[in-house]
């Protein structure tokens, strides 16, 4: 399984102004812009590693999972959510040729947690030897900040703070990330069941 990013969160969804507020950095010096870039990069890291804790995916955007064999006969879950739409299923062969599969034939049932491709008959369609599943979806929380849950917003506020004020310390090499946030994040986190996870 290999869950790709087809579209970026652009620059101007990123709250720069308000991270600059939450670390009250000075204003109104005619310079107010010189750090954005820098500022930019700590809340994209932030943005990326409160996803990849929570499988949430915060801004909204076009992903593409490519998989093997599916779990279920009739349905597959989805790694990431909120899910809200499958814009396209296809078959590859293993020679690379595509088929694109009627949308009828699947839809998605929606969820928090564990989004699912599901058929509307007995069973997904059979993924040839060698070949993949190519599902394209649009996930995420919505395309602005506010769209983005309150809590999840001072997660990301927070860690891309520890990521600012901790640049330059390079024992911090192994990751961490800060009591506050953790706490803030754990009602998203995906339960793991057994082996291969709930999903």
């Amino acid at each position: 399984m290999m869950l790709i990013e087809k579209t970026a969160v652009p620059d101007g969804s990123l709250p720069v102004d308000e991270f600059k507020a939450h670390l009250r950095l000075g204003s109104g010096f005619g310079q107010d812009s010189v750090q954005d870039a820098v500022l930019t990069s700590f809340l994209r890291a932030a943005v990326t590693a409160i996803e990849a804790r929570t499988s949430k995916v915060l801004f909204g955007r076009t992903f593409e999972l490519s998989v093997q064999v599916w779990r279920d006969l009739g349905s597959h879950g989805l790694p990431v959510a909120p899910v809200n739409a499958l814009t396209d299923l296809e078959i590859v062969e293993r020679d690379g040729t595509r088929t694109s599969i009627d949308s009828a034939t699947y839809w998605l049932e929606r969820d928090g947690h564990v989004p699912r491709l599901r058929s509307t008959g007995v069973a997904l369609p059979t993924v040839p030897e060698a070949g993949e599943a190519v599902v394209t979806f649009d996930a995420g929380f919505g395309v602005d900040w506010m769209d983005v849950p309150a809590d999840l917003r001072q997660a990301v506020l927070l860690l891309a703070a520890h990521y600012y004020e901790f640049r330059n310390e390079t024992s911090l090499s192994d990751g961490c990330m800060p009591f506050g946030v953790t706490s803030l994040i754990e009602r998203y986190k995906v339960m793991r069941l057994y082996g291969g996870g709930a999903r």
